[in-house]
């Protein structure tokens, strides 16, 4: 099926993670990324700092800037829209790939609007399109119990069905190697799936291997055998998805090239600078140069072709 769709071509995007804080009124179990004020390793970035950063993005050739935060206790709304305003102005060719549904349903929260209203005014500042994080697992019990509080499945889903219908594409993921069953997978995969069937909005499925270090859950990491089954599922269900992304950074180098051969023709990007999945104990890189990947994908036996955030080629396939 991979091979059908997209013959023996594997597509990376260069791009650099910004996370602009790890402040965040959750404590969710399966977290190793939040912290509250006055923690050991919190930190908040500040609108020079995020420029700062934005900057060496853009001298490496970044094409997208992915930015995601915790909910941020003191932040007011307009701080948001000003970081997406000031990255645009500096930085007009950057896709701005920004805000969980989760970070989305909190800032209608707080500037007390609907959330189309909200995705609009962060549109007209400068967002390109939503990330897929924050869906975890859809299942009420399993995902009561690692996450608590955080939105509902049905709530993520609501949000990314707005942004569809205001023509903001999305990724979607799923949070796997946890106390999920395998029902729990698939159910999830179903409902991403029914909801692409309604909105065609989704560009890419990103299945994500939990990381336990550091969290409130005490499972054994899921096998190298269990991620790529998961890719290889993902591919058969999500028919209607064009890509499924093996995330180098979750997954490792090794694994990531062995998913391309598993239903997978994405590895995602250069990061840059990611921090989450390393909070979590993540061994990867926290970035790489573009030469680097293209060389990880020739040696998996597959053609790199750099795109950009809406799965363009930006070169010919060899």
């Amino acid at each position: 099926m991979r091979e059908k769709r997209h013959g023996n071509k594997a597509t990376y995007i260069v791009n650099s993670h910004l996370n602009y804080s790890n402040l965040c009124t959750l404590a969710c179990k399966f977290c190793a990324f939040a912290r509250t004020r006055g923690r050991e390793g919190a930190y908040e970035l500040s609108l020079p700092q995020i420029l700062e950063k934005a900057d060496r993005a853009a001298a490496l050739g970044a094409s997208e800037l992915h930015i995601v935060g915790g909910l941020h206790p003191d932040l007011p709304y307009a701080w948001y829209l000003e970081m997406l305003s000031t990255l645009r102005a500096k930085h007009p060719a950057m896709h701005l790939k920004a805000f969980t549904a989760v970070e989305i349903r909190y800032l209608a929260d707080l500037a007390k609007k609907p959330i189309r209203d909200v995705l609009v005014e962060l549109r007209e500042a400068g967002l390109g399109s939503l990330p897929g994080g924050g869906a975890e697992i859809f299942a009420e019990k399993v995902r009561k119990e690692i996450c608590g509080p955080k939105d509902t499945s049905a709530e993520w889903l609501e949000v990314h069905r707005i942004a569809h219908g205001l023509g903001l594409r999305s990724t979607a993921t799923m949070l796997y190697g946890h106390i999920e069953s395998a029902a729990d997978r698939v159910d999830h995969l179903m409902r991403l799936r029914a909801l692409q069937d309604e909105t065609k909005g989704f560009l890419a499925f990103i299945p994500l291997s939990f990381h336990p270090e550091g969290t409130r859950i005490v499972v054994h990491q899921a096998s190298g055998m269990e991620d790529l089954r998961n890719v290889a599922v993902a591919r058969l269900v999500l028919d209607n998805f064009d890509h499924v992304k093996a995330y180098w950074t979750q997954t490792g180098l090794r694994l990531a090239q062995l998913a391309l051969h598993f239903g997978a023709d994405d590895i995602d990007g250069t990061v840059v600078e990611e921090t989450i999945t390393h909070m979590a104990g993540g061994k990867a890189p926290r970035g790489m140069a573009e030469e680097g990947l293209r060389k990880i994908i020739r040696a998996a036996g597959r053609n790199p072709v750099r795109r950009d955030t809406l799965h363009r080629d930006l070169e010919q396939a060899a």
